[in-house]
């Protein structure tokens, strides 16, 4: 794992959210984009070397809409930046960690992603994400 790459926060709304952030960091959010397959809406805000990840859901069976629902808004993630998720994956599995997803899938930010099951990190969902054009 090379850094924390973001952390991601699951929000009712977008745009109020954004405006908090705006606040909070003292500058705008620099992209926002629709993952559609996951059903969510995400607006990412640079933090020093790492991000924030505000992700709104576009449809009520989404995965960010059922984590509302159960545990209200605040911290969805954590994303470490890892070099080759195959190999992160796998190296995970041997040691014990449940992976929600064996085959990386397309997320935000021009990223392959990884998840693995909270309860294999203490009730924290945990994201691995390689840059789609890394060689």
């Amino acid at each position: 794992m090379n850094k924390i790459e973001h952390i991601g926060i699951a929000v009712k709304d977008l745009k109020a959210a954004n405006s908090v952030y705006e606040s909070l960091l003292g500058y705008e959010h620099y992209k926002t984009e629709e993952v559609a397959g996951e059903g969510v809406t995400t607006s990412f805000f640079k933090c020093g070397e790492s991000k924030i990840e505000l992700l709104e859901a576009t449809r009520e069976d989404s995965p960010i809409a059922k984590f509302i629902e159960k545990r209200g808004e605040g911290i969805h993630h954590i994303a470490f930046a890892v070099d080759d998720i195959i190999a992160e994956k796998e190296r995970l599995k041997e040691e014990g960690f449940r992976v929600l997803n064996e085959e990386p899938k397309r997320g935000a930010d021009n990223k392959w992603v990884v998840f693995l099951h909270p309860k294999s990190a203490h009730g924290v969902l945990v994201e691995l994400c390689q840059e789609i054009n890394q060689k």
